[in-house]
């Protein structure tokens, strides 16, 4: 019998150190989400601690990119679309009809799963937010929210040479970290992350996740996932989502050492998914 303990509990429990007991930065209840006549999102109710990386896992199709794009109203966008139920952030309704959405994606930036950098150069794909949103009043201000921001994206000391050179023309994962550079300049307080490494190798993999842990201390930080060891490696709290509904949340290493329901067991097992 071999008695050599299990890589992924080992993972959880060496980096899922820091408390998940943080006050809450986005509280959610009872949130329905519907396309048309399909029911997509069922009663989900989750608190997600500030400063802190939340991971999401589950089969596709559970729902775990849908309740993530509600969190910065990205569903608005889809006309067949309706969101019912509540989502506060610091303890505001995000759907109150007098909040502005543009504001609120201020505060919340979203990295996709493909890096998605635009046709302009590196200097300009981090200083387009600071730019629109009047963050910067002069060419040196602007010039040090460029550098602060590809600093904290650990992209710097890679591009400080050519900032002008086009974004496109960089590695994936070095396309995927000027996204985040890019997403922080506007300095949001929270970064939802939906399957940012899904399309990287694997050691552009390791330093996005490495990123992650860095920012956590700045930022509250939401990651779909569909690889249960980067759940396990990156985040202090797991939501397991199975068919539109939330069947645990946790903190990570209870989740996938000692997970409370069967469902959670069984996907984290592989008996399904």
């Amino acid at each position: 019998m071999d008695m050599r303990p299990d890589p992924l509990i080992m993972m959880t429990t060496q980096t899922a150190q820091a408390t998940v007991a943080a006050k809450p930065k986005i509280v959610a209840r009872n949130v329905n989400v519907f396309y048309g006549e399909k029911h997509a999102l069922k009663d989900v109710s989750v608190d997600i601690p500030e400063r802190s990386v939340t991971s999401f896992i589950g089969p596709s199709g559970c729902g775990k990119s849908t309740f993530l794009r509600c969190i910065n109203r990205m569903n608005d966008t889809v006309p067949s679309c309706r969101v019912e139920g509540t989502i506060l952030i610091d303890g505001k309704d995000i759907y109150d009809p007098a909040l502005d959405p543009v504001q609120l994606r201020a505060r919340v930036g979203m990295v996709f799963q493909k890096p998605n950098p635009f046709p302009k150069s590196i200097y300009d794909n981090v200083a387009y937010g600071p730019r629109i949103h009047g963050l910067s009043r002069s060419k040196g201000e602007l010039d040090q929210i460029v550098e602060a921001s590809l600093r904290k994206a650990s992209l710097w000391e890679e591009v400080k040479d050519r900032l002008t050179d086009s974004g496109t023309g960089l590695s994936g994962g070095q396309q995927q970290r000027l996204c985040i550079a890019r997403t922080i300049a506007i300095n949001p307080e929270i970064i939802l992350m939906d399957e940012p490494c899904s399309a990287l190798d694997p050691i552009a993999t390791a330093r996005i996740e490495e990123l992650m842990e860095e920012l956590r201390h700045n930022f509250t930080i939401v990651i779909v996932t569909h690889s249960m060891q980067q759940a396990a490696r990156v985040s202090q709290q797991t939501a397991f989502f199975h068919l539109g509904h939330v069947v645990e949340v946790g903190e990570t290493p209870q989740i996938f050492t000692n997970p409370t329901d069967k469902r959670t067991q069984d996907y984290i097992t592989g008996r399904f998914g």
